[in-house]
């Protein structure tokens, strides 16, 4: 018998989307040769950023230019080259490499990628970020909010060059966060790890690993990590702008 695919978790709202795995579309990128690459969040659906999940085979190529909208790409599995004007970078699981505006750049290898990118808001009498390489396995778990069950890394530089940041929060099992959140901040969000329970606006839903979250600013969020194992995610936000110029 043939099953019935009129079913699926996504959901795509005035100020947030959900977006699982069942319902992946691929695209088509000039300069990205035989890459499978979904775009999973983008202005077309009202956000201020793109997020693209990749996955990369030996024949793989990405050439690209970073004009006006800044990148940062995390490896979830396997293992890639990343050249930035010239200079070679190696990045394995859990490796990630950041790069501002105005940068060529090529990834190969055979990977399995979560990207982020944002136009870059310049700000004055501050330099542009330069590249910034790491892993982050080397990076600190460090208490959010005092709270033993909560563990943030983050994952790039904290100074007012940067407009963007991304962090990885790990939740132990029956962690929450201790408030409904409403902030300016827009996020794009993909789960490592794990499953529990994330209220969006006035939604509540279950969402696990390979679930992609986008929230727009001031859309209320709330989340619980539920089952044996904890819940990780890793996301990127706005920051250190002042909200005109938006």
């Amino acid at each position: 018998m043939k099953r019935l695919t009129a079913n699926t978790r996504t959901v795509v709202k005035r100020n947030y989307a959900l977006v699982t795995e069942d319902s992946y579309v691929g695209s088509t990128i000039p300069g990205w040769e035989e890459v499978d690459v979904r775009v999973v969040i983008s202005p077309a659906m009202g956000a201020n950023l793109s997020q693209h999940l990749i996955r990369l085979k030996p024949e793989s190529q990405v050439v690209d230019r970073t004009d006006k909208a800044q990148a940062f790409y995390y490896v979830i599995d396997g293992h890639c080259q990343c050249k930035i004007d010239g200079e070679r970078h190696e990045l394995s699981k859990g490796g990630f490499v950041y790069i501002p505006i105005q940068c060529m750049y090529e990834i190969t290898g055979t990977a399995h990628l979560v990207a982020f990118y944002k136009t870059y808001s310049p700000l004055e009498d501050h330099p542009v970020p330069p590249v910034v390489v790491g892993n982050s396995h080397n990076f600190e778990k460090a208490l959010y909010l005092d709270d033993p069950q909560l563990h943030m890394q983050y994952l790039l530089p904290d100074n007012l060059s940067m407009d963007f940041a991304v962090n990885i929060f790990t939740y132990n099992p029956g962690g929450n966060l201790p408030f409904v959140e409403t902030h300016i901040m827009e996020h794009g969000l993909l789960y490592l790890q794990g499953e529990g329970i994330y209220r969006l606006d006035d939604d509540w839903y279950h969402v696990t690993e390979g679930d992609v979250i986008w929230m727009a600013p001031y859309c209320p969020q709330w989340f619980t990590a539920m089952g044996k194992e904890d819940a990780v995610y890793i996301y990127c936000k706005d920051v250190n702008r002042h909200s005109l110029t938006r």
